[in-house]
């Protein structure tokens, strides 16, 4: 799996709380358990759920042609890099069996968008909901947002291990993103996070990262062009 949160950010998002990295065996003391539910803020706009429905579909068939159609002219592709497609196909790739962006853009559409703006972008809705509605007293580097509605939370990175405890929809501090299956013949991957005052394992796919890639949308006379599609600092 592309692991965006792996990169060397320059800077974080104005809205981010500036907070150095903590040491992966380390979890932020804070918040603990909190309850972060998700929200979809433009789930009543008609055009842009037809919209993403339609991006959706797109990704999934590999269609370039309008995949790339809806990416705005000036997009903007990360600190010290040039706006526009030229750039965004160099650095996504689109043509690569193994492009991320295939992976990722799906990834980010199916859950939920809210507004967002900083000093670098006007109001637009991005998606996922994770950055823009990340408390600003939560570290962004050492926590990470339960997305699944209910996880368990196992003993072991497996699934036959026992399970400690049931977990909704939170942020929680994070040991360690990428924990390999017990099994090497399993591909599933494990996040180790601290949770409900004991250490455990959960899927990688049922928690995101606020640094994870966010795509960000803007619609005009012509419809919805994605107008950035970075991970926090680019």
């Amino acid at each position: 799996m592309y692991k965006p949160r792996r990169i060397a950010c320059a800077l974080l998002l104005a809205s981010l709380p500036a907070v150095p990295a903590m040491a992966q065996q380390k979890p932020a003391a804070k918040p603990q358990d909190g309850v972060f539910a998700p929200r979809d803020e433009a789930a009543g706009d008609q055009s842009w759920t037809r919209f993403r429905d339609r991006l959706l579909e797109a990704v999934q068939q590999r269609d370039k042609k309008f995949v790339l159609g809806v990416v705005d002219r000036n997009v903007r592709n990360g600190i010290g890099q040039p706006n526009g497609h030229e750039e965004f196909i160099r650095q996504w790739e689109p043509d690569a069996e193994n492009s991320p962006l295939w992976r990722e853009l799906p990834r980010a559409l199916h859950l939920g968008a809210s507004w967002y703006s900083h000093e670098k972008m006007p109001r637009s809705l991005c998606a996922p909901y994770v950055l823009p509605r990340w408390p600003k007293n939560a570290d962004p580097h050492g926590n990470g947002a339960i997305t699944a509605r209910e996880t368990a939370l196992r003993a072991a990175p497996s699934g036959s291990a026992e399970i400690l405890a049931s977990l909704g929809q939170s942020i929680v501090p994070v040991i360690d993103w990428e924990v390999a299956d017990n099994d090497a013949g399993i591909k599933q991957k494990w996040v180790k996070i601290s949770a409900q005052s004991r250490e455990g394992f959960i899927p990688e796919e049922h928690i995101r990262s606020p640094l994870e890639h966010l795509a960000c949308f803007r619609k005009n006379e012509t419809g919805w062009r994605l107008t950035s599609f970075l991970a926090a600092g680019e």
